[in-house]
């Protein structure tokens, strides 16, 4: 049981190691009050509202549509390049907790006997005669 918790929680704090050094950006893109496209690595696909139509020759001009409701969002999210942190760095307030947090937590699991007897050493005084069954004071 011991041995799954502990890899359980190494590869809980791989993850989060991996995780806080990611660094990735979310691109958005709407028309109006639209979502049209996002994209997590790439640039998002934009729509056709900022295109300018063109003429062909062997048809009739298209119009240009020309509208400015389309707006681009880039969310970026940047990860840690140093992820060691020094001790030095602390304050000494924060070095006096650290420091007494890590000792009142390894005092914290300290094994005990689980089968203390407090009177193994001390044998029973003599029973001579039973007291209550002679003056026969029983309670009810």
């Amino acid at each position: 049981m011991n041995n799954v918790l502990h890899k359980i929680m190494s590869l809980l704090m791989a993850l989060l190691v991996l995780f806080s050094t990611m660094s990735f950006s979310l691109n958005i893109h709407y028309c109006g009050d639209h979502l049209v496209d996002y994209s997590l690595f790439d640039t998002a696909d934009t729509c056709m509202m900022k295109a300018k139509m063109s003429k062909s020759s062997s048809e009739c001009a298209v119009m240009d549509m020309e509208m400015n409701c389309c707006s681009d969002v880039e969310i970026v999210i940047e990860g840690l390049d140093d992820v060691k942190i020094a001790f030095d760095q602390f304050t000494f307030e924060q070095q006096v907790f650290i420091t007494s947090f890590a000792i009142s937590y390894i005092n914290l699991f300290e094994g005990f006997d689980s089968n203390v007897i407090p009177f193994k050493d001390y044998s029973p005084p003599p029973l001579i005669r039973d007291i209550h069954i002679l003056d026969q004071s029983f309670l009810i």
